[in-house]
């Protein structure tokens, strides 16, 4: 029971384990076609938002190197097409705005809120997203001690730099730290190789991969796990 006490570093991850994605994504991708039907329609008149996802793919295909920066691909694939279908290709940074804007427009499950706002009182709190939500915009302002993204540490979780970078900001040991996320590969098995402890917080009442072994807890929700690190 005395195995948490030396926890110092909280890191979570954003999307599905404080705010539903696909709902998010989708209303975002909404209002970018809207502005792209109004401002740019030589493009959308063949390219509906599951072409541009196409291209969006094949160009992460082609330049690994940008594939970490989900916003840097966006905004290269807009330019691209834009360009091909006669239109400035700046209109590719307005086109970013608007979905970032609303990118950031997140609805939290309800526990996350006051969940984050009494563990700030205990730890240093630490976001990690491979996404492009920043938290500074959204109803989480001012929760977080710092937030990470794959963009900004040249990797995306698998990679062990956000993981590493969130360390390295909060000065300590990897056993200090604790992670929690949704996605059994991408959060829980990725901070255990880098010596983290980690979570897994699942709301869908998913299965565990059986290739993989068990968390250290799991819970449904942010309640339960603060809950779990009371008692311990």
């Amino acid at each position: 029971m005395n195995s948490l006490r030396p926890l110092v570093l909280l890191t979570l991850d954003l999307d599905d384990t404080l705010w539903p994605c696909l709902e998010t994504l989708g209303r975002a991708e909404q209002a970018l076609q809207a502005w792209l039907d109004f401002h740019a329609p030589r493009l959308t008149a063949t390219h509906d938002p599951a072409r541009l996802h196409t291209h969006r793919r094949g160009l992460m295909r082609d330049h690994p190197e940008l594939a970490h920066d989900l916003t840097a691909v966006r905004r290269a694939s807009l330019r691209a097409l834009l360009t091909a279908a006669g239109h400035a290709a700046s209109l590719a940074d307005e086109a970013m705005a608007v979905f970032l804007h609303h990118r950031n427009q997140v609805v939290p499950y309800p526990d996350v809120i006051p969940v984050l706002r009494a563990l700030a009182a205990d730890y240093r709190l630490v976001s990690l997203t491979n996404g492009n939500a920043d938290p500074a915009r959204t109803p989480l302002r001012g929760l977080f001690h710092r937030s990470l993204n794959a963009a900004g540490v040249g990797a995306a979780k698998p990679d062990p730099a956000l993981f590493q970078a969130a360390l390295a900001w909060a000065g300590v040991a990897a056993e200090q730290a604790l992670h929690a996320g949704d996605d059994p590969y991408l959060d829980v098995q990725a901070a255990r190789a880098c010596g983290l402890r980690a979570v897994w917080i699942n709301r869908t009442g998913g299965s565990w991969p059986r290739e993989l072994a068990p968390p250290l807890a799991e819970f449904e929700n942010l309640r339960a796990l603060q809950a779990w690190l009371r008692a311990r």
